[in-house]
């Protein structure tokens, strides 16, 4: 995977435009005062498919141009499959999505929604990276990853960069973003897009209590999973 740069991600944002919902920067006196700060709130679930993944898959999906006609094929308990589905949809391209059978029924049937195939896979027994793999060598169709991917964390990026810019509209300085974290698709796109508007500004990813994987991964520098609990 090549890094994507502060400009790919100012590129997405242009790319994505027609396709997602440039939310709006939220306030609220409660958490202002809980906090004694002002506290900017980014809605994406009120995105067209309920969460910030649509910007990532509209970006990659964008990008493929006609040979996304192939077929887009990813893996998904839910939010990324729902924006690759959508994505995919406005193209005119099917998608194929991998999906647990304990994915939770309204997302699969929304990622359904959408015109996408779901494979339902096991995610104690089978490696989710290995059979959508399989899949796409032997179908001919393209992985849109749900956050290894240069043109998916460029996506995710735009999120950032649009609060940057409403924050700085109303006469705000974003002293620190907290990003919730899990694969770090998001944060690393939102550490790109603040690059050329907010430099200053401190990300702090935010985790579940007991899901150590970023920290871990970040100090020993390679990719760490999360230790079985039994």
């Amino acid at each position: 995977m090549q890094l994507p740069s502060h400009d790919d991600v100012a590129a997405a944002r242009a790319r994505i435009a027609p396709f997602v919902v440039r939310t709006p920067m939220l306030r609220h006196r409660v958490l202002d005062m809980a906090t004694g700060g002002t506290i900017l709130i980014k809605p994406e679930p009120l995105q067209r498919t309920g969460s910030f993944k649509l910007r990532g898959a509209t970006n990659a999906i964008q990008r493929l141009g006609a040979a996304a006609m192939r077929g887009v094929v990813t893996h998904s308990s839910g939010n990324h499959g729902q924006a690759t589905a959508c994505a995919a949809f406005a193209v005119g391209a099917r998608a194929t999505v991998f999906m647990p059978h304990d994915a939770p029924r309204i997302k699969v049937d929304s990622t359904r929604g959408w015109g996408a195939d779901i494979v339902h896979y096991d995610r104690v027994t089978d490696d989710r990276d290995a059979i959508t793999r399989a899949f796409a060598d032997r179908t001919g169709g393209i992985l849109v990853p749900p956050f290894d991917h240069e043109d998916v964390i460029a996506g995710q990026g735009t999120l950032a960069m649009e609060l940057a810019e409403d924050a700085a509209a109303a006469g705000l300085s974003m002293n620190a973003l907290l990003v919730c974290t899990a694969g770090g698709g998001l944060i690393a796109g939102c550490a790109l897009g603040l690059e050329g508007v907010s430099p200053r500004t401190v990300i702090f990813a935010v985790v579940p209590q007991g899901w150590v994987v970023t920290g871990r991964s970040l100090a020993s520098g390679v990719r760490a999973g999360n230790p079985a609990r039994g």
